[in-house]
């Protein structure tokens, strides 16, 4: 790929800079599965190869998200085949290229893992729903079928999943998972917070003194507000001050459905919709300006040494 047709692309993102990760972690997965001894073929049998490499694919794929276009056809029909040609030479047809999509599906989540943000030690956790379809056409919905369940929040009902995500104070992902809506916000906490250290603020949902001493000893202390029927405890300002800055995630959340589209309801298959969501978190990775919260105090004079 030419770096140079690269700078003529309209986007939010550095796409030069994706496609050089991307192609680095390709490059090195397939070194590895060259090395897996392989199933020998059979007579006859037709092993055919995409003329478009992986990394060209997810680069793609990626690129979408912070486009600014709305739906994927309409970013590859009239950004990709006419203007991206000369970065990407062995481009397909638009179909063609849906077919290839889900093939990328693993590698897209091993490199959203290698994007993961720096444990600070202060992290914020909420859920939001994804809906795949409007609620009155849920019961005719059949592509997500067994898949999703009915969910309500503080806004109202919704039919599809729920993401729930961890960011740290300056709205870097650190973990995410994705659930039916009907699941409770407090059951994927334990899997989600393995490596986490320091603080873990959260919202009345996820209040549990068994969740809270499960994490306790694992070093990750949950911090949540107290409900009207609860007896006031102490807590310490900076608790308070962190708690109050909770809306960090939900404009995370902005940025992920209104910038990088992590959520529409034109789906036909449901590793195509993974693919959708795991590229938007990965797009969202290279936003140049993420929301954040600024906590530590900086350029303050020296205080004068005391006299006596």
């Amino acid at each position: 790929m030419k770096v140079s047709a690269m700078s003529t692309i309209v986007s939010r993102l550095d796409i030069t800079q994706i496609f050089c990760d991307v192609d680095d972690l390709c490059s090195s997965w397939e070194n590895l599965w060259e090395q897996v001894p392989q199933l020998p073929s059979t007579i006859g049998e037709r092993r055919s190869k995409s003329r478009m490499h992986l990394s060209e694919v997810m680069t793609i794929v990626i690129a979408f998200h912070g486009s600014g276009y709305k739906t994927f056809k309409e970013f590859y029909t009239l950004q990709v085949l006419p203007g991206w040609r000369e970065a990407f030479p062995n481009l397909v047809s638009y179909t063609r290229f849906v077919e290839l999509m889900p093939w990328c599906l693993m590698l897209l989540c091993c490199f959203l893992h290698t994007r993961r943000g720096e444990i600070t030690g202060i992290s914020f956790i909420d859920s939001t729903p994804i809906n795949v379809c409007h609620n009155c056409r849920a019961h005719s919905h059949k592509v997500f079928q067994g898949l999703v369940k009915w969910g309500k929040n503080s806004v109202g009902w919704h039919f599809g999943f729920k993401l729930h995500l961890i960011i740290n104070d300056c709205g870097e992902l650190l973990a995410f998972a994705l659930t039916p809506a009907n699941v409770d916000d407090r059951k994927p906490v334990p899997d989600m917070t393995q490596d986490l250290i320091g603080q873990l603020f959260g919202d009345r949902g996820y209040i549990c003194q068994k969740l809270f001493e499960q994490l306790y000893e694992r070093g990750l202390q949950l911090v949540t507000k107290s409900k009207k029927n609860m007896k006031n405890r102490l807590v310490k300002l900076i608790d308070k001050i962190l708690l109050r800055k909770r809306a960090l995630i939900e404009s995370v959340y902005d940025h992920l459905k209104n910038i990088c589209q992590i959520e529409h309801s034109r789906h036909r298959s449901p590793f195509n919709f993974l693919v959708n969501l795991i590229a938007g978190l990965a797009a969202y990775t290279y936003l140049p300006k993420k929301p954040s919260i600024d906590i530590y105090p900086k350029d303050l004079p020296a205080l004068p040494p005391a006299t006596f």
